[in-house]
């Protein structure tokens, strides 16, 4: 599945280059009314973070001590090495069939227009801009659908949630799905209403709004390890404990460093210390699972493009058979 989006003069096909824009349009028949909590869906784990700005303050997700640290401008220069989780923007991680969006959110200090940003230890792009591009890949493929993870906000009043929501609204108009039943949400019922967009909004204030999904009907948890062989047995003890019912579910195969292994890699970054190296490994745990009631769902990964990451999770609802072949 996945065709090429340019041509590569050697003939191979690397994960940046395989096109995946439409692979929910062209997913087989039988899969269009299997609830989307039972497909396989590729995510991005701190997904805006293939750009943040080492120019600006440092981000009220950070500690005191690394504020204090970070008016060294080398700081900030190793900061940004290791906030980037991403290489692709929104358009491309889109184009390479990334559905799902880990959003992290803030205002930013002396600012008096209440713009919110995104956030990884630096400020990344304003939101708006990042839904715009989001908004014009939708409407360019009306039957791709789209998770937005609102689950962590920094600096943020009330004035800046409404804000945000109005942004969201803005955004994405009649395309934003109301919340409802977890198992109501198919590819078809989605298309019929010509719903591309469920929003997750971890914080008390989506109740206010029909079009805000609450942030436990999509659990994530965190394993919080930098070892390959716990990472895996996290996502196997919580897959196996996964509710069947009532909720989307998000594996993060992702490693997380720890302050030494920051210190070890210092120059490095994330992508050269951590993840290069341990990638094959996560991809490999993924070819072997199954979509399903009980399988996996979504699952999240740094640097979706250095392999064939999107893919691999799409080519897993290959395992989700037709009944109505089964039957006969």
């Amino acid at each position: 599945m996945g065709t090429i989006c340019s041509p590569n003069p050697s003939g191979t096909k690397a994960a940046s280059e395989v096109c995946n824009a439409d692979w929910m349009a062209s997913l087989p028949p039988h899969l269009h009314n299997v609830p989307l909590s039972n497909l396989a869906i590729p995510g991005s784990h701190d997904s805006f973070s293939y750009w943040v700005d080492e120019k600006s303050p440092v981000g009220p997700d950070q500690t005191q001590a690394v504020k204090r640290l970070a008016r060294i401008s080398l700081v900030k220069k190793l900061m940004k090495k290791w906030s980037v989780t991403q290489n692709l923007t929104f358009r491309e991680q889109l184009e390479a069939g990334i559905r799902y969006f880990d959003l992290r959110v803030s205002s930013k200090p002396g600012d008096t227009d209440q713009e919110i940003y995104f956030i990884h230890g630096l400020f990344g792009i304003k939101v708006w801009d990042g839904l715009m591009e989001i908004d014009a890949f939708l409407t360019q493929h009306p039957q791709e659908i789209i998770f937005l993870d609102f689950n962590h906000f920094y600096a943020m009043e009330e004035a800046h949630h409404k804000c945000l929501v109005l942004r969201i609204q803005e955004a994405f108009g009649n395309k934003l799905c109301p919340a409802c039943s977890v198992e109501s949400m198919t590819l078809r019922s989605l298309w019929e209403k010509k719903h591309q967009v469920l929003i997750f909004y971890h914080c008390p204030f989506y109740k206010q709004y029909p079009f805000l999904w609450p942030g436990k009907k999509i659990p994530a948890p965190w394993a919080n390890t930098t070892s390959v062989q716990k990472l895996i047995l996290f996502l196997e003890t919580t897959l196996s404990e996964r509710a069947p019912h009532g909720a989307f579910h998000v594996s993060q195969a992702i490693l997380t460093p720890r302050v030494k292994t920051i210190a070890r890699g210092l120059v490095g970054g994330l992508k050269n210390t951590l993840v290069h190296r341990n990638l094959p490994a996560i991809l490999d745990w993924v070819k072997t699972q199954k979509p399903g009631a009980m399988g996996v769902n979504i699952i999240t990964s740094d640097f979706v493009d250095l392999v064939d990451f999107a893919t691999t999770v799409i080519e897993l609802n290959d395992l989700l058979e037709d009944r109505a072949l089964t039957k006969c």
